[in-house]
């Protein structure tokens, strides 16, 4: 290799520029912190797939959904959440080598997202999104699209029972950063009286992009009755295994309602929401995420009561409504039916409409920010016209692997177009729920 210096990893030395360095260390934490004073390093988010990314594992719950949206949040607590997840973003594409265009909706966390990072790289364009950065992008031809999705325009897709290997072990199973952690049963011979008993061992599997089986299969949906035997035995194992089988079916019970009381088109009257709270209450249920979800949609429905913009005659329908009268439906179906069919979810149907280059009046609002440009009036920005074939969907507050699926099947169908998942923190079902559960109490 033509190594002609050796140098220990902590000695005092001088800078020398322009030289590739091997390092041979062991996997402490006081090594890789002298290595990071060395390098410029831009690796503050985690790729679980080849298309999909996360913003960071250690204290997610600091950028959660339950920190965005909590109700005495103070201004500098918000700044500081966004600053976090911006300089996440900022990593990321500096590791991509592109200056994407970016699209967000009005009024939200995500356009708060959009700003600032619209900011840091136009800061940045002229040194690190140029030369052999630019060259070394994946998007080296056409500048991508950067859609940013706020949590509350789909917050009954992360509550559904999905059929889909992958998005079915991270529901039901402890599945995290590629890796399920399974406890194996003690045996069935009983211990000789007066022994402790014998503790259940936990074996781990790395479900990667080495494991072809997986690679094979974790998109597919429980189709054969055979296969639904087996996810059935999953739910049972489960419980037997440290859930309790009433403990189960209360949270089963609560993320059902939960769906159904996002999904509906009009409220429930007074009279059935008391029998429903009534009937969950005396299952022992905790109605905290009900409360919370009540509370939502009433600012929602609130915030989305049309103006009055003069004699125009328009009325803007708000993005919640639009949203859930067209699209979350297909979750109760999904309900009904144990194998998804084929529908778009809102995030991949807002995704959809920019990449064509759709006029719908769902993401006709949407902003558009091009860091490339000189500062100036977002209208005077001259605006790509042409399809996109690349792109990449973040939601901020949270992200789950029923809607990075929904993305995967989309761009099969696409030719020739890529299309990247990223969220702030990935949740299953109960994970949010007990988000909702947090921000209810309060």
């Amino acid at each position: 290799m033509g190594i002609t210096l050796h140098l220990l990893l902590h000695s005092d030395r001088d800078p020398i520029p322009d030289v590739p360095a091997v390092y041979f260390v062991m996997p402490t934490e006081e090594n890789i912190d002298r290595i990071c004073q060395v390098f410029d390093q831009y690796l503050n988010f985690i790729t679980l797939e080849d298309d999909m990314f996360i913003l960071c594992h250690q204290n997610k719950e600091l950028i959660s959904y339950h920190a965005i949206n909590r109700a005495d949040i103070q201004d500098t607590d918000m700044e500081a959440i966004m600053d976090t997840i911006v300089d996440s973003l900022f990593c990321f594409f500096v590791t991509l080598g592109a200056v994407p265009i970016i699209r967000c909706p009005r009024g939200n966390a995500a356009e708060m997202v959009a700003v600032k990072l619209r900011e840091n790289l136009r800061d940045a364009r002229n040194s690190l999104f140029t030369g052999d950065n630019m060259a070394a992008g994946q998007f080296s031809f056409q500048r991508p699209l950067f859609v940013l999705a706020d949590r509350n325009v789909d917050m009954a897709t992360p509550l559904h029972h999905t059929w889909t290997y992958q998005a079915l072990i991270h529901d039901v199973l402890d599945f995290h950063l590629n890796r399920v952690m399974m406890e194996e049963g003690a045996g069935a011979e009983p211990s000789p009286a007066g022994a402790r008993p014998k503790k259940k061992s936990r074996k781990t599997y790395d479900l990667t992009a080495a494991d072809k089986f997986w690679q094979k299969h974790k998109g597919r949906s429980v189709q054969e009755e055979e296969e639904i035997r087996v996810v059935c035995c999953h739910f049972r194992d489960q419980n037997e295994s440290g859930l309790g089988e009433d403990e189960g079916a209360i949270q089963h019970a609560v993320r059902q309602h939960s769906q159904a009381h996002l999904c509906r088109q009009r409220a429930p009257s007074e009279s059935d929401l008391e029998q429903y709270k009534k009937a969950l209450l005396d299952a022992g249920c905790d109605l905290s995420p009900l409360n919370y979800i009540k509370q939502w949609k009433a600012f929602t429905k609130m915030a989305a009561t049309p103006a009055n913009y003069g004699n125009s005659g328009v009325k803007p329908m708000g993005l919640f409504s639009r949203v859930m009268n067209t699209g979350s439906q297909f979750v109760m179906e999904g309900v009904k039916n144990l194998v998804l069919k084929q529908h778009n979810l809102p995030v991949t149907r807002i995704l959809d409409n920019l990449m064509e280059m759709k006029s719908h009046p769902e993401t006709d609002d949407y902003r558009y920010f091009d860091p490339k440009m000189l500062r100036g009036s977002e209208s005077s920005i001259p605006r790509n016209k042409n399809p996109f074939q690349e792109a990449i969907v973040f939601v901020v507050g949270g992200g789950n692997y029923i809607e990075y699926q929904n993305l995967v099947d989309y761009t099969k169908s696409k030719q020739g177009k890529k299309v990247v998942y990223g969220c702030s923190e990935l949740f299953n079902a109960a994970q949010f729920i007990k988000q909702l559960s947090q921000l209810g109490q309060k």
